[in-house]
This record gives C-alpha cells, sequence and structure tokens, in this order.
C-alpha cells in the first residue's frame, strides 16, 4: 500500500476516501475515546465512506455546488463523516466551535455565518438543542439546523458523483479578524493533498503510523493532521475532547502509551500541562517509546519546555530527540518548515538587546540578557521561505531579522470575498527579484543554516494557548464593560511572564470617574467582560490617567511602546489590578485526604452541597492566587476572571477529590459556586 500510493496523483479528498474504502475496506481509520479513556466508536474505511455517501446525497438534495455549509460538533467520530459528506455533496465545509450553553460565543458564530453566506449548519443529536437554542436567540443565523448521526445509511444510494479536482473549494477555516470580523481562509483539495504529502514527508509517516491527538477538529491543526493526515497516510487515528485532555492530561499520555502511538503533538501550553499536573504515581507505568514524533506548534515553541518535559519522561521511554519544533499557519493550509524526525532540538542563543533592534547577534550560553530561540526547521518539497524587509519588501542580510514570507502549493487561495485583504496577504513580491506570489505571514524570523527561528509578530497579534486574539477586539470590550472609560485609549498586549505569554489591559479612564475612581470594581468589570467575551484571563489591568496612554500623531494606540512602558513601569497609572504571583499566607488548601469522600458519603445532600462549596472556594483562591474569603460563592464564574481552561482543570481535579466522573465543562456550565455544588450533591458524590 505504502509503494502503490508514491504512484498515485489523486485529484481530491473525495477520490482518496474512495480508494481507501475500495482497497483496505474493513481497516480501521478512526477510533473515538469519549471521556479520554473509554472507547466508544470507531470508523472503518468503508463504514466512513457509506456514511459520507448518505450525508453527501442529502446535503446535494438541500444545496447547489459551492454553497457553505456549517458543522458545529463536539469532538467526535459525527464531524468527520459530515466533513466528508460536505466534500462529496461538493458543498464547501466551514468547521467552527461549538457554541456553549451560555452563548458567549454567539457572536462569533453570527459573524461567521453573515461572512460565509450560510444557510445550513450540521451538528449532531446530542447537540442538537443547544444548537436550536442558539439559532431561537439570535434569528441571524443559518435557517436550516440538522443532525447527521440519525440519518438513514440507505441515503448513500442517492448519492450523485460530482467533478471535484485540485482546484475545488474543500473548506474555510476561519481565523481570528481585527475588529470581530473573522476571515475565511479558502483551502482547495489541492492545498490539502500538497500538505498532507508535505507532513507525510517531514515526520516519515507510514501506514503504521499511530497518532493520538486531543486537537479540536475545527482548528486547522487538528483537522488537517489529526484527521486529513492519517486518511491520506493510511494510519490509525485516535481522537480524544479537548477538555477530557485538560482535565486529566495523563489520558492523552496513557493514550499514546497504550495504543503504542508514534505521531503526536500540539501546542507548547500542551506539555506544559504534562509536567505540572501528571503525577509520579500516574507516570509509573507509561511506556513512551514507540513515540518518535512529539510535534510543538501553533504558538511559540519554549527550550524550557521542551527541557523539562523530556526530563520528566525519560525515564518512561521518551528521548528528546522525538520532540518536533514545527511551524505553520491557516494560510498555508497547516504546515511551512519542520526539521528532520531523527534530529535533536535546534537552539541557538542570541543577545535579548541585539533582538530588540531585528539583529541577530548570537552568544555563549553564560551571557546575561540571553533570548533563547528554538529552531523550527526548513521547508519541505515545493515550499521556499523568504527572510524580508516589511517595509522596502527586500531580502533580509543574514543577520538581520525580517517577515518570514513562504510559496508553494500549501498556500490557500486567499480570504473569502476579501480581495483587497486577499492581494495584500497572498500576492506579495519582492521589489529586488520580482519573485512572488509568497504568503505575508506576519511572522518575525530568520534564517540560520536554512533552519528557521521565529522571533516575534510584525502586526499586533496575541497569541495565548495556540489561539489568536486581535487587541482590536479585546480594547472594544474593555471600552465598552464600564461607564466612564475612554473610547480609543485602551491597549492590549502580551508579554511573558514566568515563561508563559500573558495578557495586559492598558485602559485610561475619563476625568470625571477619577473622582471616585473604585479601582476594584472596575477592573473586576473589566476581567468579568475580557473572560466571557475573549475567553482569556488578564494577568494585569492598569488603569491609567487621563489622556496618557501612547499614541502616534494620527492618535493609532502605539501597542509595542505601551508593552515597553509597561516592563519600564513608567506609565501613569491611577489604579491597578495584577494577578498575584505567590500564593496568601491566609489560603487554605482544598482538601485531598481520602476519608473526605467516605465522609461526605454519610453526610446530608445539605452538608455534602457545603463540603463541595468549601472545596471550590478554597480550590478557586489557590487557582487565582487570593484569599478565600475574596470569594462569593453566589457571584459568577466569570467575575474572577476564569478562562475556560482553568475552568476545566478545577472540574478534573475536583472530579478526582469526589472519586467520580465530572463532566469537563461543568465549572462554566453553572453560574457559580453554589449552582454548581447543590446539583454535584444532589446527583450524588460518588459514581
Amino acid at each position: 500500500m505504502a509503494d502503490s500510493l508514491k504512484h498515485l496523483q489523486f485529484s481530491s479528498l473525495v477520490e482518496l476516501l474512495c480508494y481507501r474504502a475500495l482497497k483496505e475496506p474493513d481497516k480501521t481509520a478512526f477510533i473515538f475515546l469519549q471521556d479520554g479513556e473509554e472507547e466508544v466508536s470507531r470508523l472503518t474505511y468503508k463504514e466512513l465512506d457509506r456514511q459520507a455517501r448518505a450525508i453527501g446525497g442529502y446535503l446535494q438534495s438541500l444545496c447547489t455546488i459551492g454553497d457553505r455549509v456549517l458543522l458545529l460538533y463536539p469532538q467526535g467520530l459525527e464531524f468527520v463523516s459530515a466533513f466528508f459528506g460536505c466534500l462529496y455533496a461538493g458543498v464547501v465545509a466551514v468547521p467552527v466551535n461549538l457554541p456553549r450553553s451560555n452563548g458567549r460565543s454567539v457572536n462569533r458564530l453570527e459573524s461567521i455565518v453573515a461572512d460565509a453566506q450560510a444557510t445550513i449548519l450540521l451538528t449532531n443529536e446530542r447537540s442538537l438543542s443547544n444548537v436550536q437554542q442558539q439559532l431561537t436567540d439570535a434569528p441571524n443565523l443559518a435557517s436550516q439546523v440538522l443532525a447527521t448521526d440519525n440519518l438513514a445509511l440507505d441515503l448513500a444510494d442517492v448519492w450523485q458523483e460530482i467533478t471535484v479536482n485540485r482546484d475545488t473549494l474543500a473548506f474555510l477555516q476561519y481565523t481570528s479578524g481585527s475588529t470581530g470580523t473573522p476571515k475565511g481562509v479558502m483551502v482547495s483539495h489541492g492545498n490539502l493533498l500538497q500538505n498532507s504529502e508535505y507532513i507525510k514527508s517531514a515526520f516519515e509517516l507510514t501506514p503504521n503510523s499511530v497518532s493520538v491527538t486531543w486537537l479540536p477538529s475545527f482548528h486547522d491543526m487538528g483537522l488537517i493532521d489529526g484527521v486529513l493526515q492519517p486518511l491520506y497516510t493510511g494510519f490509525l487515528s485516535v481522537m480524544m475532547p479537548p477538555a477530557s485532555f485538560i482535565q486529566q492530561p495523563i489520558r492523552w499520555v496513557k493514550a499514546i502509551s497504550g495504543y503504542k502511538a508514534t505521531h503526536c503533538g500540539g501546542p507548547n501550553f500542551g506539555y506544559d500541562l504534562c509536567v505540572s499536573k501528571i503525577t509520579p504515581e500516574q507516570r509509573a507505568s507509561l511506556d513512551l517509546s514507540s513515540w518518535c514524533s512529539a510535534y510543538s506548534g501553533a504558538e511559540p515553541v519554549r527550550r524550557e519546555t521542551l527541557e523539562k518535559f523530556a526530563a520528566t519522561f525519560k525515564s518512561f521511554g521518551f528521548q528528546a530527540k522525538f520532540f518536533y519544533p514545527c511551524y505553520g499557519m491557516a494560510e498555508a493550509t497547516l504546515m511551512i518548515s519542520g526539521g528532520g524526525v531523527a534530529d535533536e532540538p535546534v537552539y541557538c542563543a542570541v543577545d535579548a538587546k541585539a533582538l530588540e533592534k531585528n539583529r541577530i547577534v548570537e552568544v555563549s550560553e553564560d551571557t546575561p540578557k540571553i533570548r533563547h530561540l528554538v529552531g523550527c526547521g526548513y521547508a519541505w518539497l515545493d515550499t521556499k521561505i523568504a527572510i524580508a524587509d516589511p517595509q522596502s519588501l527586500t531580502l533580509c542580510p543574514r543577520e538581520q531579522v525580517g517577515e518570514i514570507w513562504a510559496s508553494g502549493s500549501s498556500i490557500a487561495k486567499g480570504y473569502w470575498n476579501r480581495p483587497e485583504q486577499t492581494k495584500e496577504t497572498f500576492h506579495a513580491y519582492l521589489a529586488d527579484t520580482s519573485e512572488g506570489p509568497f504568503l505575508r505571514t506576519g511572522d518575525l524570523g530568520f534564517l540560520k543554516d536554512g533552519e528557521l527561528f521565529i522571533t516575534g509578530r510584525l502586526k499586533d497579534v496575541v497569541i495565548i494557548r495556540g489561539r489568536n486574539h486581535y487587541p482590536q477586539d479585546i480594547e472594544l470590550t474593555v471600552e465598552q464593560s464600564y461607564v466612564g472609560l475612554r473610547t480609543g485609549a485602551s491597549a492590549a498586549f502580551s508579554v511573558d511572564v514566568d515563561k508563559e505569554e500573558r495578557l495586559i489591559i492598558l485602559q485610561e479612564v475619563e476625568r470625571s470617574l477619577l473622582r471616585n475612581l473604585d479601582v476594584e470594581q472596575v477592573t473586576k468589570v473589566i476581567r468579568q467582560a475580557v473572560t466571557e467575551h475573549h475567553d482569556l484571563q488578564p494577568y494585569a489591568v492598569l488603569l491609567l490617567k487621563t489622556g496618557s496612554i501612547l499614541k502616534t500623531s494620527s492618535g493609532k494606540i502605539q501597542r509595542r511602546a505601551c508593552q515597553a512602558a509597561y516592563l519600564a513601569g513608567s506609565l501613569n497609572i491611577v489604579g491597578e489590578w495584577t494577578k498575584s504571583t505567590s500564593n496568601p499566607v491566609n489560603l487554605p488548601q482544598p482538601t485531598k485526604a481520602s476519608w473526605q469522600r467516605s465522609h461526605l458519603l454519610k453526610q446530608h445532600k445539605s452538608e455534602q452541597a457545603e463540603a463541595i462549596e468549601s472545596w471550590l472556594v478554597s480550590k478557586l483562591a489557590q487557582q487565582l492566587k487570593v484569599s478565600a474569603n475574596s470569594i462569593d460563592i453566589h457571584e459568577p464564574f466569570a467575575t474572577y476572571g476564569l478562562d475556560s481552561m482553568a475552568a476545566v482543570l478545577i472540574s478534573g481535579e475536583l472530579a478526582q477529590w469526589l472519586g467520580r466522573q465530572l463532566s469537563p465543562t461543568l465549572v462554566y456550565d453553572y453560574p457559580n459556586i453554589e449552582a454548581l455544588a447543590r446539583s454535584i450533591s444532589e446527583e450524588g458524590v460518588v459514581a
């Protein structure tokens, strides 16, 4: 099979799946672990092809070729079938994050529906009522919502084969967009086939490879590397929900060990979670010797993270050379650069001061003010990487940082219905050589002996846990959160705190508010608004004197200058809130003694609820590094700036303390501590 595929030139992913279903009908393609542990469903190539035909046949009765169809699914194999059902029908798939029941993500969903002009939403039966409720609350959403997992498979017989080739648009990958308008990257079948071959070559993948992924399928890395790449190369993909991994990171590593996985990875923060949350007892039975390509991408790759992870899991078969730092983005389908599978990660130590001036000066490890950079490999196949001066649009000399430009068959077709932005981003030419077109990535870096190093970002984009956030959107949310905050006078940016990128918010206040400024209340409202609308936990909120925020002569916010002033401590501050970096002396620690669970069983429900409330108060205080006395059980969780990852981590620890399974989304599915504790006690403590 592996040798024959080298000589096959597929015209589309439809042709590829049909080929797999014909040649290897009974081979398992996908396995899904519902809670990250229990295997609840499988799909063979034949079953996937049959389901795709059924969904495709049904869509053909509702749509015309080229229509856009939204996919709103929880992580699972229903999404895989629906995605291929769209391809079989010749409609354009639009994967989107499933909205939460609290409705916070409806605005983004409405923006995507409007931009894509989609009229049909697909989901599964389990999520149907939630999605229908979103439709009721937001009448501007698409007019039809359909569950695909209850469609009759006989519909496969009415499917009509259509002409699909490498130029046919396969799906739209929506990315964050400034001022709240997401942009749809147009990805063709040819882009996907080329990038799949790219990944296969770079990682030396074979039909004997195995992947275990927790990356969400609506995200480019989760979709292309977790779903399409296994199909392309013909190896097994084991999938689990992202929240199940975050709730208990051992689930991912245990599955890698159990399924003898070879090709798994994710953003830098995922490896950090494994180091900090997996206990020595949990590690004891692991065997990670099969894991030969542990890729790290989607956010800055940190040397310290790689070294800590390798040291932590060395005794369990993991080797430092297994790490595979790489670089990519949705506009390039996915992967742009990566190294050799057998190679150790490449590091480069440079002078931090020189780097601030976009100069590369290599220094020894013992030099003060040093910056450690991790190499992200090199270009493969027909991809070319150039480092260009973003102003002159000419090639940079070797010792200078510039914007990373990329060209090749993996580069997407552009942004949906955005010709000007497409021209600006996808059709760049070098002024000194006329070479092009190139994709302007907006990222800064340099090449050293062919190895790509990422140094920062040209655009003001905040990247936290692999997600891009435009500061303009955050700033708008902040300005509108409280009366008396000045419009057009806020700045959102990130800084490195304890080797982690953290969000900083600056906001001017009106003179009228200065007279009776309640700093605690204003910063609390700002944090709550940012958490609710952007799922971000601010590290610091600084209120500034009227007219003091740094702007250009034309009135634009100078975010980098604001960042520098924050780091230098030179801002004109009238009030601030900063997340504490150490636990207060009077902070109680949640009880973890085994007797506590048995004691809970003997209590009445009201007493159980009180005990759970006490645990949650202590844990929330510990998470936020504040006094337990400052936690109000009636206040919404969002009041404390608790983002989704922090909420899922708390639900995981609560589940372990109670000795029962709890939904990973439990904490943000309930309005406050009191309601959550009452619900758990009424259901019973131990599963």
